[in-house]
């Protein structure tokens, strides 16, 4: 079975007026089905690039990039759309829930995007809704009448809607305060105790500690552990720092 994701010698180069942008520079990377990664590093290290080349909302200027096997560089600009609606679940730091709409109607908002049913989307939120432990309560809620907490394990629920290959979340406990983060990493890792692929951008080494195996990117590259171990003993507390 190959592994949910692998990219190969992937290099991000971008062109602006100022210059070239080195961002990635030859990463490679597996992630297997079931696994919690995390993928951790300071601004500017080329993390975000990385997850929004894992999202496929990004193109390597070279290398390749296979999701669940499909090089997704063969793919149209139809067929990215509907991979990222059905295969790919996002998570952000800041929610992005449609403030005014309901708990509901902001997880079934992906289903609206597939070949779901009109009769299922609602009973497929629910579902979702349950799978990240909130009350049902808070369902008819809109979401800006939630704490912190609660809107991002509504966000979660609306990653899950479409029983995505990955999830991947972008410092999904920075708006948050430790207690409620930690809430948040204990739906994650329920998650992947229930085999979904979790892969999660942090900057927090706390986070990081959550995970089943942490990948160190700096300077546009992915350090071996080794490679980390002699960076961490040459500056001691960069870890913390970054």
């Amino acid at each position: 079975m190959p592994a949910v994701i692998d990219i190969r010698g992937v290099h991000r180069i971008y062109e602006s007026a100022a210059g070239y942008t080195h961002a990635l520079k030859g990463v490679t990377l597996r992630v297997e089905r079931g696994e919690f990664l995390c993928v951790m590093g300071p601004s500017g290290s080329g993390k975000s690039t990385l997850m929004n080349t894992l999202g496929c909302l990004d193109t390597p200027t070279s290398g390749t990039y296979r999701l669940e096997g499909v090089d997704v560089s063969t793919l149209t600009d139809d067929e990215l759309a509907e991979l990222r609606a059905t295969r790919l679940g996002f998570v952000f730091q800041s929610y992005n829930l449609l403030p005014r709409a309901t708990v509901l109607r902001n997880v079934m908002l992906p289903l609206v995007y597939s070949d779901c049913p009109v009769s299922q989307r609602e009973q497929l939120a629910r579902k979702a809704l349950a799978s990240v432990s909130l009350p049902e309560q808070y369902f008819d809620h809109r979401s800006n009448e939630l704490s912190g907490g609660q809107m991002q394990r509504v966000a979660i629920a609306r990653a899950l809607v479409n029983d995505p290959a990955v999830i991947l979340a972008d410092e999904p406990t920075g708006n948050l305060d430790t207690a409620t983060g930690n809430m948040v990493l204990r739906t994650f890792r329920r998650l992947r105790d229930e085999g979904k692929t979790i892969v999660l951008i942090t900057h927090d080494a706390e986070v990081a500690d959550w995970a089943d195996r942490t990948v160190h990117i700096r300077d546009g590259r992915l350090l071996t552990d080794e490679q980390e171990r002699a960076l961490q003993a040459a500056h001691p507390g960069t870890r913390s720092a970054t």
